[in-house]
């Protein structure tokens, strides 16, 4: 069994999501795409995760991504949460969700008052209703309830919290966000608006979602890929689905934890360079959520619960090394953005310059002065 230290581990993984070697502004979709998706249910998080990753990009690149070229899209994905997915990927994202997806949708709208018996006209209305013009919630939920012939739908659509009788839909690929109107969100078919869905085989597209996870998460357990794609709870299809690549996997031990790597990425992980870099990453960061929950090593246990808050709230955090060294917040009024930093030690005037640096990435990002506050 190959062995491996956090160091070259921590190398490896910054490297695959961009972070040691950020990406051009052209080609800023391929962080969204090697992170396998990035959760956005604080949107204007998910643009600092990108920008985090991507030399002298704009809000405005991304907006415009989303809601002109279409090039990203946003949409109800891993573990239930909304996510920026490449728009041309989201046929791999709905056939492998489908592979493992053995959840009775039936009793699921049940519990929100649906008989079993409506749930297929329901779904079937779904990407019949929407097109590629934007409905609010309001237009959507009257549009398919009137469609359907059953009133109570509209009511139900409009008060469930999280869209959640919305997202059997979502997942199928029916339905995703299109641009907000003021304080309202809309609605599209993505499959009109891409105008061209190549369908793929479930079984082929989860061996494309696991490979690309362990690319760029792994090392990693049956356990840390089943919280990552489905919240917890599919272990034993985590073990299908790894064993799935046969001999494309190994295991490893890193520093004592034993693991599962992609066979051929093992030699560029024993030989990385010295990581040496010091990321402020947003709220809900991919790479902080593949850290592992339980992995005390990358986050001492005792500043768990700062990071991994209730609710599935995940904090921002400063990462050194690949290791997390404290977590921050941010609040922007007019011109100027203040941040807040708590770090778990007192800061070395190393960090305390990647800070700085890292803070005025931002500040151009947003477009706004900093002003940087140690607690």
């Amino acid at each position: 069994m190959k062995s491996l230290t956090w160091n070259q581990v921590n190398a490896w993984r910054l490297s695959q999501h961009c972070l040691s070697a950020r990406l051009e502004r052209h080609n800023f979709v391929d962080a969204v795409t090697r992170t396998g998706g990035i959760q956005s249910q604080v949107l204007s998080a998910a643009e600092l995760a990108i920008g985090a990753r991507v030399h002298d990009l704009s809000r405005a690149d991304i907006q415009k991504a989303l809601w002109q070229d279409h090039t990203l899209i946003k949409t109800w994905a891993m573990r239930g949460t909304l996510h920026l997915l490449p728009t041309s990927e989201l046929p791999l994202y709905v056939a492998a969700r489908e592979h493992y997806d053995n959840r009775k949708w039936s009793e699921y709208f049940a519990y929100f008052g649906i008989p079993a018996e409506q749930y297929d006209a329901f779904v079937a209305a779904v990407p019949q209703v929407l097109g590629t013009e934007p409905m609010t919630r309001e237009q959507f939920a009257s549009a398919v309830s009137e469609f359907v012939g059953i009133p109570k739908l509209q009511e139900i659509i409009l008060n469930a919290n999280w869209g959640s009788p919305l997202k059997p839909s979502a997942f199928r690929g029916d339905l995703c966000f299109g641009p907000s109107q003021g304080q309202n969100v809309t609605f599209v078919n993505p499959k009109k608006w891409m105008g061209d869905w190549q369908a793929i085989e479930p079984e082929t597209a989860m061996k494309v979602i696991t490979r690309r996870y362990l690319e760029a998460y792994g090392p990693a357990t049956f356990q840390d890929f089943s919280w990552w794609w489905w919240g917890g709870g599919g272990v034993t299809s985590a073990k299908k689905a790894f064993k799935s690549l046969g001999d494309e996997i190994e295991e490893v031990e890193v520093e004592g934890h034993k693991a599962w790597a992609l066979r051929d990425t093992l030699e560029a992980m024993q030989h990385p360079e010295p990581p040496d870099t010091l990321h402020m990453l947003p709220l809900f960061d991919a790479y902080t959520l593949g850290l592992g929950r339980n992995n005390e090593v990358l986050l001492p246990k005792n500043h768990k619960g700062k990071v991994f808050r209730p609710q599935g709230w995940i904090s921002a955090v400063v990462l050194v090394n690949g290791y997390v060294k404290g977590v921050w917040e941010h609040k922007t009024q007019r011109t100027q953005t203040t941040v807040k930093i708590k770090l778990f030690a007192a800061h070395t005037k190393s960090i305390q310059r990647g800070i700085e640096a890292e803070a005025e990435r931002f500040g151009a990002f947003l477009g706004t002065r900093m002003e940087i506050v140690y607690e």
